[in-house]
């Protein structure tokens, strides 16, 4: 899967809810993990991050939304329930993505809502827990990025296996400079003669 993308929260309270999210972003292969104005004790965090992803990637913790910074390219993606944010299954996932979530029992502050590129939401009847939300996202994007066989058409059936992938023979551009042909088998496409 080509890109790469980091998972945040805003405004966390609960170090066990981050830690659950940023073990996740590990195991799902984020490229990094934020907190933004958030209180984050890691030492109870890694309580339920066991994964100890702050080792293994980048982490930053940003004290306010205005110190937040990304790499560039990269859009932000807010997760929350909002009337006009796009679906999840709708959604097209950027190839370079930062998604970020609001806290327990709280929503992005309108300041970061306004900051993000896009906003997507999961088509729940009511909010489920940061950890879960943050969970399904990422789940979501290495579904619709990545290159897994069909579903079955049915239950029970096996997957569809994908077509094995083809490598076409190098396109070698002719040059006046060459005074041979390129070898046999080997396609070319314009001339600067």
């Amino acid at each position: 899967m080509r890109g790469f993308f980091g998972v945040g929260v805003e405004g966390v309270s609960k170090p066990m809810n981050a830690g659950s999210i940023f073990r996740s972003a590990h195991a799902f292969g984020a490229s990094f993990v934020f907190t933004v104005a958030a209180v984050y004790d890691k030492k109870i965090g890694d309580r339920s991050d066991t994964s100890r992803t702050g080792g293994q990637i980048p982490f930053y913790s940003f004290p306010d939304r205005d110190s937040m910074i990304l790499p560039q390219h990269c859009r932000l993606v807010g997760v929350e329930l909002t009337d006009d944010a796009v679906e999840l299954p709708s959604f097209h996932h950027p190839q370079t993505a930062a998604y970020i979530l609001g806290p327990e029992r709280g929503s992005l502050s309108p300041e970061m809502t306004a900051r993000c590129d896009d906003i997507v939401k999961i088509p729940t009847k009511f909010c489920v827990n940061v950890g879960i939300a943050a969970a399904v996202v990422m789940y979501d994007r290495v579904m619709s990025l990545g290159r897994f066989p069909a579903r079955a058409l049915h239950a029970g059936a096996k997957p569809i296996p994908l077509d094995e992938h083809i490598h076409g023979m190098p396109i070698l551009r002719k040059l006046r400079r060459f005074e041979k042909q390129p070898p046999e088998g080997y396609e070319t496409y314009g001339e600067d003669e």
